[in-house]
């Protein structure tokens, strides 16, 4: 599910080029050109229009997506209430990123909240450049496991807030 680090503030992206823009995203920050040029060639563009579903809540995953241009609406569908939105990301956010790490299906539902263009990247793209680049897979996991834990700590610290101000 995406948080805060997937929500760059203000993140002005006109003009800048999709190296650009993956250098400037806590998973690909630190990444040489050379390796982040690697990882936008094996990407591609996809547009939607407003209200079309990118995935579905339990469906499988198997992409990454980076929004360039527009906005996308994460939601999960809560039984007896209807659908409860998790956040609405803007460009330089990214979603379905734990699709590249496990084979879980989609642990919630991503629409298109406004017409949008996306960078995405398939999975088993990225891990047979992973596996032929051993230096780029080196790199990009350890972003993704500081990643993933900054994650953890702050989802320990809404915990530990919300039990401790017994709204849980």
């Amino acid at each position: 599910m995406p948080d805060d680090d997937a929500k760059p503030a203000d993140l002005d992206l006109k003009g800048k080029s999709t190296i650009e823009i993956l250098a400037a995203i806590d998973m690909f920050s630190g990444l040489p050109a050379t390796h982040l040029k690697r990882v936008v060639d094996i990407g591609l563009e996809e547009q939607y229009k407003s209200s079309a579903t990118i995935f579905a809540e339990g469906s499988p995953g198997d992409k990454f997506y980076l929004i360039v241009d527009g906005a996308v609406r994460i939601s999960r569908i809560v039984p007896g209430m209807g659908e409860e939105a998790l956040a609405v990301l803007r460009p330089g956010a990214y979603f379905g990123e734990m699709s590249l790490i496990d084979d879980a299906p989609r642990s919630a539902t991503a629409v298109c909240h406004e017409r949008c263009k996306l960078f995405v990247v398939n999975r088993k793209d990225l891990e047979d450049l992973l596996f032929v680049d051993r230096d780029l897979a080196y790199e990009l996991l350890w972003n993704w496991v500081r990643t993933l834990s900054r994650r953890l700590r702050a989802t320990n610290d809404k915990m530990t807030f919300l039990a401790t101000t017994s709204k849980f």
